[in-house]
């Protein structure tokens, strides 16, 4: 199916440029979208009709979409999620969630501006492509963690691995403390033990020479 486009659509074409499609993406994301026309002969002249104005909305809302990137690129934003020890989530995280995440902290996204290879299924930092404009995008990184303490540490640099290995490294150094203060107060009633039995000795023996 051939349509004309109305905006640039990435692997397709510019704006204006006629192309050719198969049926259903047209019919299912292209014309819904209002991203193209099927090219007709009355839709291509309707379009060199309005061109000028369509570029000149084009233009404005790069602009838009290039000052909202300035600031939304490079972002950082947590989604906090159950998981096991070693990272899997208990679900996954979407371009909703991502989506989401980015408009609780002020930057107006929607989960179809989000782009995902795959659905994020474990813990720490995910870089995440945001389409703002078909010739503008922006990264951001999302921070998957199951608490906002745990956030901050992959933030900083660590990753699960690292962090189980030091809760565990901890666990182990406070159970050799446990013994160690164990071990020193058994030798502490030892050694009493021992002071009792030498004094009783030296009590008889002072006892004997008495007799």
């Amino acid at each position: 199916m051939q349509v004309i486009l109305l905006e640039r659509v990435a692997k397709l074409g510019q704006m204006g440029e006629v192309v050719d499609v198969k049926s259903g993406y047209a019919r299912n994301y292209l014309l819904p979208q209002g991203k193209a026309l099927s090219a007709s002969k009355a839709n291509i002249e309707a379009f060199e009709g309005r061109k000028t104005q369509l570029e000149a909305q084009n233009l404005e809302s790069k602009k838009e979409a290039d000052k909202m990137a300035a600031t939304l690129d490079g972002q950082q934003f947590i989604v906090i999620r159950s998981a096991s020890d070693a990272g899997a989530l208990y679900g996954s995280v979407t371009t909703r969630d991502a989506a989401e995440s980015a408009t609780e902290a002020g930057f107006t996204v929607d989960r179809k501006q989000v782009v995902l290879t795959a659905p994020i299924k474990e813990l720490g930092l995910h870089e995440v492509q945001v389409v703002l404009h078909p010739e503008v995008e922006a990264k951001i990184m999302i921070n998957v963690a199951r608490s906002k303490e745990e956030a901050e540490l992959q933030a900083s640099g660590k990753s699960i691995q690292e962090l189980a290995a030091e809760e565990e490294a901890e666990a182990e150094f406070e159970i050799s403390e446990l013994f160690d203060d164990l071990g020193s107060a058994a030798s502490d009633d030892d050694d009493a033990g021992d002071n009792r039995s030498a004094a009783a000795s030296d009590d008889q023996d002072d006892a004997a020479a008495r007799d």
